[in-house]
């Protein structure tokens, strides 16, 4: 392993807003709460006393519970795709909006959107200008030594994330119910109809969510589960999407930007409904009886509820 020296004078924030995620994000995120934090808040210590951002795998000593970063990676992402996604829509007089509040969709206070996509900067939105909706669930993906903190902070990378105990981003199922379950709640409210939501990680997601992502996308609930993260491991378990897109992996900025210009330029509707076949051919019949296909979209969207 090669050693990765970071030093805190050589620090620059200019140039990550056009790159996925990559390793050089995850120095930023530990060299700018390095100012403000002790490295026992955002390290592990082993019984060797070597700072680890996680155990590594097979180790046998004492081991404790590291919830205080656990917020500071979630502000720091959230901000930083708020930042990425920004880049992707500034030509076209959008704003990229962290902790936005909407009551009519659900997002309040206590949960704000991570962030959204609207025609307006302001934190408290309305729902009529919120282009799309997006969740974030990302991690520190490889395993970090602090070597060095003074004067200088040096760090080195001492493996993926199949070296080390923690499962990061979107590997992990909790971040997965957590982030269907938002927007459940989004999707549950009237106002949500025509609005796209996308989860963003840094991760791949395991083998047993890719019928549901895929199904997911199929019924409009998610519109996608995203990684900008193009090698977080070098082996196969790297996919680039699944069947149906339901996942799929980002490796160059001009890649995302397509499919979020793409993804704001359509007019969209999700719609559910639970009918008996009955029920459901005479909405088909009616909604059939306008004229253009737009009528009888229209149509079929209000007798079903969309």
């Amino acid at each position: 392993m090669i050693d990765l020296f970071y030093h805190r004078k050589r620090h620059n924030k200019g140039d990550k807003m056009k790159k996925p995620w990559n390793k050089d994000a995850e120095k930023e995120f530990f060299l700018k709460y390095m100012e403000t934090e002790t490295p026992e808040k955002l390290f592990y210590i082993t019984d060797s006393d070597k700072y680890l951002a996680y155990w590594p795998k097979g180790y046998k000593g004492k081991k404790g519970t590291l919830q205080s970063r656990n917020s500071l990676i979630g502000k720091f992402t959230e901000k930083w795709v708020a930042d990425l996604i920004q880049s992707t829509v500034k030509n076209k007089k959008l704003f990229a909006v962290q902790g936005a509040v909407c009551e009519e969709l659900g997002l309040t206070k206590s949960s704000p959107a991570d962030v959204v996509i609207s025609v307006n900067n302001d934190k408290m939105q309305k729902a009529k200008d919120i282009l799309t909706i997006i969740e974030v669930k990302m991690s520190i993906v490889w395993n970090w030594e602090l070597t060095k903190h003074k004067p200088d902070i040096i760090l080195e990378c001492v493996g993926n994330y199949k070296s080390h105990q923690g499962t990061p981003g979107l590997l992990r199922s909790d971040s997965m119910l957590k982030a269907i379950g938002k927007s459940a709640n989004v999707r549950a409210t009237l106002n949500s109809s025509n609005i796209p939501i996308i989860i963003v990680g840094n991760t791949p997601i395991t083998s047993s969510y890719y019928d549901k992502v895929d199904h997911l996308k199929r019924i409009g609930f998610i519109q996608g589960f995203w990684s900008i993260n193009p090698k977080p491991i070098d082996t196969a378990e790297n996919i680039k999407s699944t069947e149906e897109k339901g996942f799929y992996r980002f490796d160059k900025f001009n890649e995302l930007k397509t499919c979020i210009c793409d993804l704001i330029s359509k007019e969209m509707n999700f719609f559910s409904g639970m009918k008996s076949k009955k029920d459901l051919g005479m909405i088909i019949k009616v909604a059939n009886e306008k004229t253009t296909y737009t009528e009888k979209a229209k149509e079929f969207l209000k007798l079903i509820g969309g």
